[in-house]
């Protein structure tokens, strides 16, 4: 075994593969500013019509990407419903309140998934001294909650939900793409449900940088405006554009094995006594393990494990988090777990 650090930190760790790195190098550009760059538009082509939306703009990351329907969907002084610990929420810097002004109200969910039920006394009522509730976003999968999925059948429900209120209705799908492995649901069938999706091919799919936002022609053409505004616009946009459109042709299919991984190393590492995993929220390729019984905080187990050779993240205040991705083998993942066992034997 090499002692090269495993790296379980994210998927976001990846690098592009030889075959990749190819196709970004041979990618055909033009200036994407001004609409003509032959890689960036198959790409917005190709994922509009695999999420079954009209348009898709090319953006270069997930929080751009989320931002951005944000700021097209709503207006200053308006509401936006999320879970307690959606990403937009936690880890986006604000950004509702700083770029679009908009206030955030959250929702409890269990294991990232809230119901219908539970936004009926959120909405707020139509009254001119209260916001307007504008826009329910969903995550799916969820990052904070070890990657776990909405249930299609609770976002059907919430979808009617909000049609009924003349509410907008987002997608948070950075891993849709794990979701739609994981359950056989198509990203098609989990994007109807939603006026705008974004999707990320930086993650799992192991494109360097970007991702996309889709939704109506009407809507792209606002977002591709504000876009434009927060310095989003790039020119030969065609060589990264590449290596996502690779990673959509190539990569969606092997996420099956990184699921598969998390399967694996939260069983295996579930049986340490001081080490606990919900098991059930084990759904694609994140693993929670809270830390709590050892005494230590996260962070504190974090270093332990680096010094050891193995990289994770923080990941809530009571856990870390372990990420599988396809820079990372079954052979490496074995190797963490068995020495993680002897941390704690």
């Amino acid at each position: 075994m090499s002692t090269t650090l495993i790296d379980l930190r994210s998927d976001t760790v990846t690098k592009p593969s030889k075959a990749m790195r190819e196709a970004m190098a041979n990618a055909e550009v033009g200036d994407d500013v001004f609409g003509e760059d032959p890689t960036v538009i198959a790409l917005q082509e190709k994922v509009a019509a695999m999420l079954g939306k009209e348009k898709a703009l090319y953006v270069s990351s997930g929080c751009l990407s989320n931002q951005l329907a944000v700021k097209a969907h709503t207006f200053a002084g308006d509401e936006i419903l999320l879970e307690r610990d959606a990403h937009i929420f936690n880890y986006e810097t604000a950004a509702p309140a700083v770029l679009s002004s908009v206030q955030v109200q959250t929702v409890p969910g269990t294991l990232g998934v809230f119901t219908a039920e539970q936004l009926l006394p959120l909405v707020r009522p139509d009254l001119y001294y209260m916001p307007k509730t504008r826009l329910i976003a969903v995550e799916n999968t969820h990052n904070r909650a070890g990657g776990t999925i909405f249930p299609l059948d609770e976002i059907k429900k919430i979808s009617a939900f909000a049609k009924e209120r003349d509410i907008i209705f987002h997608l948070d799908g950075a891993r849709l793409w794990n979701a739609s492995v994981a359950s056989g649901i198509s990203v098609k069938e989990w994007a109807k449900y939603f006026d705008s999706v974004s999707v990320c091919f930086s993650k799992g799919l192991g494109a360097p940088v970007g991702s996309a936002i889709c939704g109506s022609e009407k809507f792209i053409q606002k977002v591709h405006k504000w876009r434009k505004v927060f310095g989003g616009g790039m020119r030969q946009a065609g060589i990264i554009a590449a290596g996502a459109l690779y990673a959509v042709e190539h990569n969606i299919d092997r996420l099956k094995e990184d699921h598969d991984k998390a399967k694996y190393f939260a069983e295996e590492v579930s049986t340490i006594p001081k080490l606990t995993i919900n098991l059930n929220s084990v759904q694609t390729n994140i693993v929670l393990v809270d830390v709590q019984k050892t005494g230590k905080s996260p962070n504190e187990i974090i270093t332990i494990f680096k010094d050891n050779g193995i990289l994770v993240s923080g990941g809530t205040f009571t856990s870390i988090r372990a990420v599988m991705h396809l820079d990372v083998s079954m052979e490496q993942v074995r190797f963490a777990v068995e020495k993680i066992k002897q941390l704690f034997a």
